[in-house]
């Protein structure tokens, strides 16, 4: 696939240069809009021009909806508003919400002011619901019948209705609109025409409602291998449908979210092009990590005081594993964490009940936290005989001191990665927070905490 796309740009390359926008029509007009989007966001500004004054309004509007989000904030400073109403008007009620939603809120007001009514309030209408809820990305192109309706009422409903590729079923409604079931294609082929709709329908569709959540809508979607839901509003009201080419795209989003938050970013860095908007979204997270590090130096320089000048030697042999104590610790706290949090974005039983997932994984943290201890209590004691304090300290107390300690914080850690998660899914934020820089950063400061606690009461 890489080695077509880099033929393509070398392709278009000549076309661009010589700005022979005839040619270059030509040529695009045989590839594919997916490949043309990705040959988009490797060009400048300027070749993006021409290459949009060779396209076709709906070719244009396939790609802008397809280039990633930083090429696509550039390309709305690149095309003329006339340009980019009529090619908004080309795309489906559902992705222009999408990409109108990306526009300052004054630009998007003037753009859906200057298209027709009907076309506007459609999107208008979606765009009210949250952008990670099932209204939001949901398609409002849907056909109903009524259960009182015959086999041969539906199959002319169908065919002058405008369907795309994505048509599965005819959802059924009962008089007062409201949602009753199903009808799959095949029945609409196998059955007389004169058979009540009502009398194929099924009553056990599996539906979705509009203020749900995008990620439990691909759940539900993976877990009953479906390939389209309808939408219902509150009062079953049925107002859209949700296709599983969405919920691919859905569990690419959910999964780039994730990855981003427990890296230390965020996903709307992806939104702009500027370095410095990108420098300071990751500023955001960095500096309460600086703070939080600042915190594990107060808490050595606080055990400094303690143990006093007749005990610096065992504080500096203690200094020396600090690093060992915090990165192995922490690293354990993360594995479980990223255990839950990949549970709970699944929606695997197991990781829903968190006395299922504590049972287990404490007994983990058991065995994990022992066998490190042990081997670090080991480490310890071969390092500091290498460097003779051993002799100095006279005592295998630091040793075990350090071993005790790992064992604890190693527990700690994973506690504290079994139940964030759970607590941040309760108060409704992200749980992959408990799998970023600012929870292992704290991570840190209470394992080393312990660590020289034990140091002090163990070894002096």
């Amino acid at each position: 696939m890489e080695d077509e796309q880099k033929q393509l740009v070398h392709q278009i390359e000549p076309f661009l240069e010589s700005e022979d926008k005839s040619a270059l029509r030509e040529l695009l007009s045989k590839q594919r809009n997916s490949d043309i989007a990705e040959v988009v966001e490797l060009v400048d500004n300027e070749q993006r021009r021409t290459i949009f004054d060779a396209m076709d309004k709906p070719t244009s509007a396939e790609v802008l909806e397809k280039v990633d989000e930083a090429t696509r904030y550039e390309l709305f400073e690149l095309l003329k508003k006339e340009e980019l109403k009529s090619i908004v008007s080309e795309l489906d009620p559902d992705d222009a919400a999408d990409i109108l939603s990306e526009l300052p809120e004054e630009e998007r007001a003037a753009l859906l002011e200057s298209i027709p009514p009907a076309e506007s309030a459609e999107i208008k209408e979606l765009m009210s619901y949250s952008e990670d809820s099932a209204g939001g990305i949901m398609d409002t192109a849907v056909i109903s019948v009524s259960e009182d309706a015959t086999v041969a009422e539906a199959v002319n409903k169908i065919r002058s209705a405008e369907i795309d590729e994505n048509f599965f079923s005819v959802y059924v409604v009962d008089k007062n609109g409201r949602f009753v079931g199903d009808v799959r294609l095949r029945f609409l082929l196998t059955r007389s025409e004169g058979t009540r709709i009502g009398d194929l329908v099924d009553p056990d569709t599996i539906y979705v409602t509009v203020d749900m959540d995008q990620e439990e809508v691909r759940n539900i979607f993976s877990k009953n291998d479906l390939i389209a839901a309808p939408v219902l509003e509150n009062d079953n009201k049925l107002v859209g449908r949700i296709t599983a080419d969405r919920i691919i795209e859905v569990a690419e989003e959910e999964a780039a979210e994730d990855l981003y938050t427990m890296a230390g970013t965020d996903a709307d860095e992806l939104d702009t092009a500027s370095v410095v908007n990108a420098a300071r979204i990751r500023m955001t997270w960095l500096l309460p990590c600086l703070i939080g590090t600042g915190v594990t130096a107060l808490v050595l320089m606080f055990f400094y005081n303690k143990f006093g000048e007749g005990s610096s030697i065992v504080y500096t042999a203690a200094i020396l594993f600090v690093p060992m104590i915090a990165a192995i610790s922490g690293n354990a706290g993360l594995q479980t964490s990223a255990i839950v949090v990949s549970g709970l974005a699944t929606g695997h039983l197991a990781a829903l009940s968190l006395r299922q997932v504590f049972a287990r994984e404490v007994r983990i943290a058991v065995l994990v936290a022992l066998s490190c201890g042990i081997i670090g209590g080991v480490a310890c004691a071969i390092l500091l005989n290498l460097k003779d304090l051993e002799s100095t300290i006279k005592s295998v107390r630091l040793v075990f001191a350090f071993g005790t300690a790992m064992f604890s914080a190693i527990m700690v850690a994973t506690t504290l990665g079994l139940f964030l998660p759970f607590l941040f899914r309760r108060i409704h934020i992200d749980p992959a927070i408990s799998s970023g820089p600012l929870v292992t950063t704290a991570n840190d400061s209470i394992s080393v905490a312990i660590y020289m606690t034990l140091t002090l009461l163990l070894a002096t």
